[in-house]
Order: C-alpha cells, then sequence, then structure tokens
C-alpha cells in the first residue's frame, strides 16, 4: 500500500486527493492543512463579505462524512521541513509523517508590508475566513475603508467592500490599477471607472505609516488633482483624484500616504501581494525559484515528490518559461495532472498560461498571455471611452502570425475567443494584417484559423 500525503488542504489538495482515491483505492491518502477550518476556497470568501453565501458555502465539499467515507485522513498542521532521504515530513509540532509520494500544495501567503502601525488593531489581509470574520465586524455600512493595493485580488476585495457600502479609498503603488495584467490604458480605464462609482482611488502612491490618535484628537483628509488626458476627458470624469472626507468623530486610524495625504479609517485591508509558502523547503533538496519547480509532470527534482497549486512553478508554453500561475482554475489541473502520476498513470501538464479575467464593479477586463508584447512583436490596441459603461479597450500583442497577449475592457463577447488563440498559438496567417488593421474582428479570425487547421489536422 503506497502512503500519498498532501501538505495543503486547499482546492489542489482537495482534488487531489479525491483523483487518488479514485484511481488508487487501497491506498492510504493524508491531507494535511493548517487551519482549524473545513477545506474551503479563498476564492468565495468576497461572495461571503457580500452575503451571497455563508461559511458553508465557501467549502469546497458538503457533508461531515465526505473525506472519511473516501478514506482521506484530515490532518491539522503546518510543516516545518521535508527529510527527502527518510522520506517524512516533520510538522511544526515535532511529529513526523512518512510518505512514498508526496504532494507540495501549501499555497501561498499575503505579504505583510514593512509599514509603522500596520501590525496593529484595524488591519487585517482578506485571506482567511478568521480574516473574514474580522472585516465583517468593521465593513459596516459608511465605514471608513482604506484598502492597500489594486491588483487582481485586490479588485475582487473591493467589489465585496463596495457591495458593503462602505466609504472606500484604494491606495495602489503602481501607476494604474491592476498594474501587473493591464497595460496603461486598461488600467486607467478601470481607476476612472471606480473613482466613477465612488471609490477614491490613489495610484503612484504608498502608504508610508498608520496611526491610531489618542481619544478626542481631530483629523482631516486632504485631496488634491490629478493630471489630466485624453480617456480622463473623452469620459467626463475630470481625472480627479479623491480623498476619504474626515469624520467629525476622531477615528480609530491616520494612514499616512507618500503623497502627503492623510486618509481616515476605520479597518486597513492589506492587499498587496502574496507568497508562495515554500520557506519550509529549504534545505530539502527539493529545488525552488519563486515558486517550487516542477517539469511537465508536475514532479520536483526529487522522485516522487510532486507540486501543485500556488505554490507550485510550472512551465508556461506562451512565454516560454516557467511561472507562478495563482489561479484556482490552474490549481485544479496541476492537481489533477500530479495526482495520476502519483499512481503510475504517465499524463502530461499541457501548460499553464497567464489568465485573469476581472470583473471590476461591473466594468470586465481581461487578461492573457503576454499582454505586454514580445520583442520584436507587432500590436495594434483601440479604444472606446464611454462614460456610461466604461468604455471599451482592445490591445492585442503578436509574434510572428500567432496572438501571444492581449488586454481588453469591456469587450466581453471576445474573451472565449482570446484565450483560445493565445492558449492554442493559433497562426493567423492572413489574418493577422487583418486584425491589425481591425482588432474587433478577432470571432472571424479564430474561425477561419483555428477551425481551418483543425481541419486540416484531421485530414491528415
Amino acid at each position: 500500500m503506497t502512503q500519498h500525503v498532501i501538505l495543503g488542504a486547499g482546492p489542489a489538495g482537495v482534488i487531489a486527493a479525491e483523483t487518488l482515491r479514485k484511481h488508487a483505492p487501497g491506498d492510504s491518502i493524508v491531507v494535511v492543512g493548517d487551519e482549524p477550518e473545513a477545506p474551503y476556497s479563498r476564492m468565495a470568501i468576497p461572495y461571503l463579505l457580500i452575503g451571497d453565501v455563508k461559511e458553508e458555502g465557501t467549502h469546497l465539499r458538503h457533508g461531515a462524512e465526505h473525506y472519511s467515507r473516501l478514506r482521506i485522513e484530515l490532518r491539522r498542521g503546518r510543516a516545518k521541513g521535508v527529510d527527502v532521504k527518510a522520506r517524512e515530513v516533520t510538522l511544526e509540532d515535532g511529529s513526523k509523517i512518512p510518505f512514498d509520494k508526496l504532494l507540495i500544495a501549501t499555497g501561498s501567503s499575503p505579504m505583510q508590508p514593512p509599514i509603522p502601525g500596520a501590525d496593529g488593531p484595524g488591519v487585517h489581509p482578506c485571506w482567511t475566513l478568521a480574516d473574514a470574520r474580522e472585516i465583517m465586524k468593521l465593513a459596516k455600512p459608511g465605514a471608513r475603508v482604506l484598502q492597500m493595493g489594486a491588483g487582481f485580488i485586490g479588485c475582487i476585495i473591493m467589489e465585496a467592500l463596495a457591495a458593503r457600502k462602505v466609504k472606500l479609498a484604494v491606495v495602489e503603488m503602481g501607476d494604474r490599477m491592476v498594474p501587473r495584467m493591464m497595460g496603461p490604458t486598461a488600467g486607467l480605464m478601470i481607476k476612472l471607472w471606480c473613482e466613477k462609482q465612488g471609490v477614491a482611488v490613489h495610484t503612484g502612491a504608498k502608504v508610508e505609516s498608520i496611526e491610531r490618535p489618542a481619544a478626542g484628537a481631530g483629523a482631516g483628509s486632504s485631496s488634491g488633482g490629478g493630471l489630466l488626458n485624453k480617456i480622463a476627458s473623452a469620459v467626463g470624469l475630470g481625472g480627479k483624484e479623491g480623498g476619504a472626507e474626515a469624520s467629525e468623530a476622531a477615528p480609530p486610524m491616520l494612514v499616512k500616504l507618500s503623497t502627503g495625504r492623510t486618509v481616515a479609517a476605520d479597518l486597513v485591508i492589506s492587499a498587496v501581494g502574496v507568497r508562495p509558502n515554500i520557506g519550509f523547503l529549504e534545505d530539502s533538496g527539493i529545488r525552488c525559484l519563486v515558486g517550487v519547480l516542477t517539469d511537465e509532470h508536475l514532479e520536483t527534482n526529487v522522485k516522487g515528490i510532486y507540486a501543485a497549486g500556488d505554490c507550485a512553478e510550472a512551465f508556461d508554453k506562451v512565454s516560454g518559461k516557467t511561472i507562478v500561475s495563482a489561479i484556482q482554475p490552474n490549481a485544479a489541473e496541476q492537481a489533477r495532472v500530479a495526482a495520476l502520476n502519483m499512481v503510475g498513470q504517465v499524463t502530461e501538464l499541457r501548460g499553464v498560461t497567464q489568465i485573469n479575467v476581472l470583473d471590476t464593479l461591473g466594468l470586465v477586463s481581461t487578461s492573457f498571455g503576454n499582454w505586454e508584447g514580445v520583442k520584436g512583436g507587432e500590436h495594434v490596441e483601440l479604444t472606446q471611452p464611454d462614460a456610461a459603461t466604461g468604455g471599451k479597450h482592445l490591445s492585442l500583442q503578436f509574434d510572428g502570425d500567432r496572438l501571444v497577449g492581449c488586454n481588453s475592457v469591456g469587450w466581453t463577447q471576445h474573451v472565449g475567443v482570446m484565450r483560445g488563440l493565445v492558449e492554442g498559438g493559433v497562426s493567423l496567417g492572413d489574418w493577422k494584417g487583418k486584425l491589425l488593421d481591425d482588432p474587433t474582428q478577432l470571432m472571424a479570425a479564430y474561425l477561419a484559423s483555428a477551425q481551418g487547421q483543425a481541419a486540416h489536422a484531421h485530414v491528415k
């Protein structure tokens, strides 16, 4: 009987355990998680904050007997180290778990910014159910909430906070919102749309300190104008940056920004990024770069040890390099492939791609592949500002006659086509020139190129 140990009880860990059980009914399976909750999805936490689901609705599987019925042992603990020679995991409580096959699916954790006052009361990440409970206590209608970070995760959290009818301010160090998945035009359009919805957005700024004045101390909040550009004037927003207004009552916190502004806040959310949970692998002999480095089978450099999910670094066929792609669909597929290989069914991961679809207060944006473009490649952009809808923007990046990356704002009808062209590495032929002239012809290009190549392959 093979002993499978899975470190991590998130989506990757659970899917891997279920896949193992399906294909290895007699093997032993232990899943180690470091939270007291039943295994749950972090992606469901915003829906909990909004009120669409209760805590049970975040659980990955329902029914207390689900794991016991599948003979999957859930064990609470946190890995301290892995001995690859002895084939055992040491937990922080000193206990050891032997393994024949090991899957590292420990996910990631929010980064703690080195800001004076950030470790005090009223400042929370939005990562665990415990975090969500604390946020719901403070994020009442009308509460002044400042969020640090306007990346992909930050925008999802912002959506949930806005639904709670708080008075929201967002601070982003980058020169635009979602700077790691959106170009300047798209990021600016998202910012202007958020401001139109009543969110004060401070880009090109960082929090310098969080202070908690003594009771009775007064506080103010200043705001200043920002530079206008063509898009701002086109949508009629004026490009003005706002600041949270001061309350007559003394605020629990005064947040000082690098721009000189001071913002009053009842709650501060930290969403400045995450990093893979791989520190316990130091000196283990398991090779790590940004995450745990894996091959096409999700196996590490140590035979019988695999990785999947937010902590895994896998090959991205579009960029031609290894990346950590911390999105749940990739985690699920990596877990499935790793588990099949753990039971001896040789299976290759088809690759991971940077795939992001974001709904920001009703404005849908997407980012696929090498959205920044490649050296020597061509690109085309089309922007149609519209104050009522947030506008439309399309940016296509080519390498030869293949679409290798794209950004879009408000162009929801082309999401599936863009993904298909980028992930499929479809040769566009003459259609590349047509798209450079009119990027809205994506559907026609896809139907002509992708289906034509599929038919040719079938004939061969």
